[in-house]
């Protein structure tokens, strides 16, 4: 099983440390997330403090910058890493595109895959397997001179991911991608009947195969060692839940479960800023539905059996209430596991 985890950047000037502990852990991939900091400047950090750990974002936002900008820093990183580099982008919401980026939004999901191939005919172009000549709908890319053109890249172009929820997303990445980074809010349900045939589809509309694009599963972990831990894991994952499932963008994980209704009342509820009254009514047997739950001991053999027939890539995460040993303790169990 490849193990992966995504850490926000608290402090970019820590980043070294951080991913170097996870490579210590034994992590196999190491992800910067976008929130408060840049997602790219950690990883420049994370190369020179690591050696076998594949590094990436989970995600960049793809649409707040350009085809161009994205190949040029996915290149250095590739460079500075030594060919462990995932470009992982993703789409985010429109009024954040709009009004936080003042970004250009429309047709996501064919925006996304557009990008992800400008962004690959401009490597070629620096690889020297074809001259720059991308002319789509969204972007253009037709002037390439030696005075910016790196050259090839001595360890090829680094791998790219999409981050998506969507059948349609999800299919761009089947289409276009390396990999598609499956987002936390999905039980292992969702997964198989919603997420599986989506990807799938992408795949074969595209005539590529299934080992083509890596399914990595971020599952949600909540974990204690004590019965003060445990209270606050289960308070703040059903926070995050709560939140989730106000959004309506993620509204079929409920559905598919038949929890509609709790999702038309905690839309309501997130209006009127109600976020503890949300969590109050995040149900308990959903919550083990969406995570991972258990005492440290247990986790492992509890993730081996959640994502078992499905997929041998996954990441944990628990973004509210992160573990401080980054679960070292759980990926050494998932480790002796597997041996």
């Amino acid at each position: 099983m490849k193990v992966a985890i995504t850490v926000p950047t608290v402090d970019p000037r820590t980043a070294g440390d951080t991913f170097a502990a996870l490579e210590a852990a034994g992590y196999d991939t190491g992800f910067s997330f976008e929130a408060k900091h840049d997602p790219f400047l950690p990883l420049a950090l994370a190369a020179t403090r690591t050696e076998r750990l594949r590094l990436g974002t989970a995600v960049a936002i793809g649409f707040a910058r350009s085809p161009m900008t994205l190949a040029n820093i996915g290149y250095d990183l590739q460079l500075l890493s030594g060919g462990r580099m995932v470009l992982g982008l993703g789409p985010q919401i429109r009024p954040h595109i709009e009004n936080r980026f003042s970004q250009p939004w429309s047709r996501p999901a064919a925006r996304m895959r557009e990008m992800v191939l400008a962004i690959r005919a401009i490597w070629a172009a620096w690889e020297g397997e074809a001259p720059l000549a991308f002319d789509g709908e969204f972007y253009r890319h037709t002037l390439m001179t030696p005075a910016f053109d790196p050259g090839p890249n001595p360890f090829g172009p680094p791998a790219v991911f999409l981050g998506g929820f969507g059948p349609r997303m999800i299919g761009v990445a089947g289409e276009v991608a390396d990999g598609l980074i499956v987002h936390p809010f999905n039980t292992r349900r969702s997964l198989v009947e919603r997420v599986r045939p989506a990807l799938d589809a992408g795949l074969a509309a595209a005539g590529r195969p299934s080992e083509a694009c890596e399914l990595l599963w971020v599952v949600n972990v909540v974990t204690w060692s004590n019965e003060a831990e445990r209270t606050v894991a289960i308070r703040s994952i059903k926070g995050q839940f709560s939140f989730y499932g106000s959004t309506p963008a993620y509204a079929p994980v409920l559905d598919l479960h038949g929890y509609g209704d709790l999702h038309r009342e905690l839309n309501r509820l997130s209006k009127l800023g109600r976020w503890d009254d949300m969590a109050d009514l995040f149900p308990d047997d959903l919550v083990e539905e969406l995570a991972v739950v258990g005492e440290r001991r247990e986790i492992a053999a509890r993730l081996v059996e959640r994502t078992a027939g499905v997929t041998d890539s996954i990441g944990l995460v628990n973004s509210r209430n992160p573990d401080p040993s980054h679960f070292a303790d759980i990926v050494a169990h998932l480790r002796e596991q597997a041996s």
